[in-house]
């Protein structure tokens, strides 16, 4: 059973004003009410939003691992570990609850200044996984997953891409490894410069097909971003380096 607070008239225009904010309307308003409230300003512990910031953390982290595991068939478990702590992270969180203003909702003690800007990054955080609880237990799987996606899918994108970039080999030896049976030889087709500031046009092979070169002011790089194009080339989608 969920604890109660005293409701005022301006409890009520908090909630509405929330609610507006985050593009959700709760069928159960006291579910939103225990996810603003901060122990400082509950009348119990059991009154604060600690329970449904547990339930939001894993709520978040399902929804989380789950898009992993379909958008990313060549990762391992290590490399969705990876993007996974990034895109979960307190910090992360802390970000979300910062574009959707939640800190200007919280319901704060008495000694606790209610001033956005002057709320920790660790509340914020706080607020961000609880309102997921809330969501989910008011409005079920589908309701929470949709909230939550809205603001992992970018993320995602962005800490895969950075993980990719910097791991492109590895990635492409997986998919090679998956779809083609075989492991990519990297091939030098150029090289300009002096001896002592060469740059190399390089292009990835696999099972003898040669994928689109890619120009590095050194050899790493230039592999590197032929694993990308060759990566690219395989999905189907832009080359995100070309050589001409």
């Amino acid at each position: 059973m969920l604890p109660t607070e005293t409701t005022t008239s301006r409890d009520r225009t908090v909630l509405e004003e929330c609610q507006e904010s985050i593009g959700y309307k709760f069928r159960k308003p006291e579910l939103l009410r225990a996810a603003l409230t901060h122990t400082s300003g509950a009348n119990t512990r059991g009154g604060s939003n600690e329970r449904m910031e547990f339930l939001g953390d894993s709520v978040l982290g399902l929804v989380t691992c789950e898009q992993l595991y379909l958008r990313f068939p060549e990762y391992q478990e290590g490399d969705m570990t990876k993007v996974k702590s990034v895109v979960v992270s307190r910090k992360t969180c802390a970000k979300f609850s910062e574009e959707l203003g939640l800190g200007d909702f919280l319901f704060l003690g008495k000694g606790m200044n209610n001033g956005y800007g002057d709320i920790p990054p660790n509340i914020l955080a706080d607020v961000f996984e609880a309102l997921v609880a809330a969501i989910f237990l008011d409005g079920g799987w589908d309701a929470a997953k949709e909230f939550v996606l809205h603001f992992i899918e970018p993320e995602i994108e962005r800490v895969a891409s950075e993980s990719v970039n910097g791991n492109s080999k590895s990635v492409l030896q997986q998919i090679a490894q998956r779809e083609f049976g075989d492991t990519p030889r990297y091939v030098i087709l150029d090289e300009q410069g002096p001896d002592h500031n060469k740059c190399f046009k390089i292009a990835a092979e696999i099972a003898g097909h040669r994928y689109p070169p890619a120009w590095g002011k050194n050899k790493k790089e230039a592999e590197l971003k032929a694993a990308l194009n060759a990566i690219a080339a395989v999905q189907g989608v832009a080359i995100p380096h070309p050589s001409n």
